[in-house]
C-alpha cells in the first residue's frame, strides 16, 4: 500500500469539497458527510480540517484560521455516480488511489454516460409503474393503468432536464394529468381504486428519502440542513396533493370513488413480483451497475417483509414503516461492514420507494385536497409515517454501529495477540 501523497492545500481543499458535494448530491445526509471527510482528511495528514455541509453547498477548511474553499452542490447524482464517489473515497482511505486521480476522476463524475438508453429509461418507468401497482393496489386494470400512465411520467422527466421552470412545477403537473387519467378511468369503469391506481406511476418523483433524511439531520443536530428539506420536502408534497385534488375538483369526483382501501388480490406472490420488477426499473432507470443489481432486490425484499410483517400485526402504517425502515437500514449498513466494497448508500436508497408509498405516505397527503375535513388527522398519519422512518433508520443505523465496533474490538484484540506471541 503506497503512503499518502502529498497535495498544495489550494489542491487538497479543492479535493474534499468535490468528494463532500458529491456524496451530498447523491442523497447522503450532512452529519455524515462531514464525518467522513474529517475521517479522509486525517488519512491525508490533516486532523484539523474544519467542513460544513449543507444541501445546497460544502464549506471547508484545512485548519482554524486558514482559507477557506465553497464548493456548490449542482443537483442530483444517479446511483451509478453514487456508487463511483464511494469507490472514490475507499480508494483514497485505502492508498490505492492518489488525490490527483481521484481529482480526475470526480471533475469527470456528471459525464459519466448513462449506460442503458432511452428504451430503458422508459422501460425501467414501466417495471416501476407495474412493480408498486402489485404492492399497492393488485388488481390487473390498476397495473395496465399504472404502466400507461408510467410513460407520462418518463416523457415528462426527460421534458424536464435543463428546464428549471418545468422542473419545479414537474410534481403538481404529473400528479394532474395522471389522477386526471385515473378518475376518469374510475367514474367510466376501467378501475376500482383511482387514489391508489394513481399512486405507482408518480411514486418516483415522491420526496420521501428528503424528507426522511431531513428528519435525522434534525435528530443528529444539523438544524439547517434538516430544516431546509423538510420545508422543500412539504412543499413538493403541497404540489402532488394539490394536483391530485384539482383534478378531482375538475371532474367532480364523487366521495365514493375516494376510498383508499386495497381493492383486488393477486395473492402473496404479487408483492414479490412486485419487488422484482422494481429492481428491474431502479436498475433501468438510474444506471445501475450490474454487480449491485442482486444486493438491491435483497434490500427490497427484506425491507418489504418487514414492512408488510409490521403492518398485520399492528394494523397501523407506521409501525410498518418503522420496522421496513429500521431493517434496511440495518441490513445495508452490515452489509457494508462484511462487503466494505459494496456502496452502503446506493443499496440502501431504492427502499424509499418501497417505504413511503407502501407506507400510505402520498394517500394520506393526497386527502388534504380531497377530504379538507380531515386535514388535522390526515397530516398527523403522514408526520408519523415520516417520523416512524426516519425512527427506524436512526434505530437500525445504531445497532449496525454498536455490531460494527464490537468487531473492531475483536480485531483489535487479535492485533494484540498476534503481538503478543511474536
Amino acid at each position: 500500500m503506497q503512503p499518502p501523497a502529498t497535495l498544495a492545500d489550494t489542491e487538497l481543499r479543492r479535493l474534499l469539497t468535490y468528494l463532500a458535494a458529491a456524496a451530498v448530491a447523491g442523497g447522503q445526509p450532512v452529519h455524515e458527510v462531514e464525518t467522513d471527510i474529517r475521517r479522509l482528511a486525517k488519512r491525508l495528514g490533516h486532523d484539523g480540517v474544519q467542513v460544513t455541509a449543507s444541501p445546497t453547498g460544502i464549506i471547508l477548511s484545512l485548519g482554524r484560521g486558514t482559507p477557506a474553499t465553497f464548493e456548490t452542490v449542482e443537483g442530483t447524482l444517479r446511483l451509478d455516480q453514487s456508487a463511483d464517489v464511494h469507490d472514490i473515497r475507499a480508494g483514497l482511505m485505502r492508498g490505492d488511489l492518489t488525490p490527483s486521480q481521484a481529482l480526475e476522476r470526480l471533475s469527470r463524475l456528471r459525464a459519466m454516460p448513462h449506460r442503458y438508453g432511452f428504451g430503458e429509461f422508459n422501460g425501467g418507468m414501466l417495471c416501476v409503474g407495474a412493480g408498486i401497482a402489485l404492492i399497492l393496489q393488485p388488481a390487473w386494470p390498476s397495473i395496465i393503468f399504472a404502466v400507461l400512465a408510467g410513460q407520462v411520467t418518463a416523457t415528462l422527466m426527460r421534458a424536464s432536464r435543463g428546464r428549471p421552470a418545468l422542473g419545479t412545477m414537474l410534481p403538481f403537473l404529473v400528479a394532474f394529468i395522471v389522477a386526471t387519467g385515473a378518475f376518469a378511468a374510475a367514474m367510466a369503469g376501467l378501475i376500482d381504486n383511482p387514489v391508489r391506481s394513481l399512486l405507482p406511476p408518480i411514486a418516483v418523483l415522491l420526496p420521501g428519502a428528503l424528507i426522511t433524511t431531513g428528519i435525522s439531520e434534525l435528530a443528529s443536530g444539523a438544524m439547517t440542513a434538516g430544516t431546509s428539506r423538510l420545508v422543500f420536502g412539504a412543499g413538493q408534497l403541497l404540489l402532488f396533493s394539490l394536483g391530485i385534488a384539482g383534478a378531482a375538483w375538475i371532474l367532480h369526483i364523487p366521495p365514493s370513488l375516494l376510498d383508499t382501501s386495497i381493492r383486488g388480490d393477486l395473492g402473496l406472490w404479487a408483492p414479490f413480483v412486485g419487488v422484482l420488477l422494481l429492481t428491474v426499473g431502479i436498475s433501468a432507470m438510474e444506471s445501475v451497475p450490474p454487480r449491485l443489481i442482486g444486493w438491491i432486490a435483497f434490500m427490497l425484499t427484506i425491507t418489504l417483509t418487514a414492512q408488510m410483517i409490521g403492518q398485520n400485526l399492528s394494523g397501523a402504517p407506521w409501525f410498518g414503516a418503522l420496522l421496513g425502515a429500521m431493517v434496511a437500514s440495518f441490513g445495508a449498513a452490515v452489509i457494508e461492514l462484511y462487503r466494505p466494497q459494496l456502496p452502503r448508500l446506493v443499496i440502501f436508497l431504492p427502499a424509499f420507494w418501497l417505504l413511503v408509498p407502501g407506507s400510505l405516505g402520498l394517500v394520506s397527503v393526497a386527502q388534504l385536497g380531497l377530504a379538507p375535513a380531515s386535514a388535522g388527522a390526515t397530516l398527523l398519519m403522514s408526520a408519523e409515517i415520516f417520523s416512524s422512518i426516519a425512527l427506524g433508520i436512526m434505530l437500525g443505523s445504531t445497532a449496525a454501529r454498536g455490531i460494527t465496533i464490537a468487531q473492531r474490538r475483536r480485531h483489535a484484540a487479535k492485533r494484540r495477540r498476534s503481538a503478543q506471541t511474536c
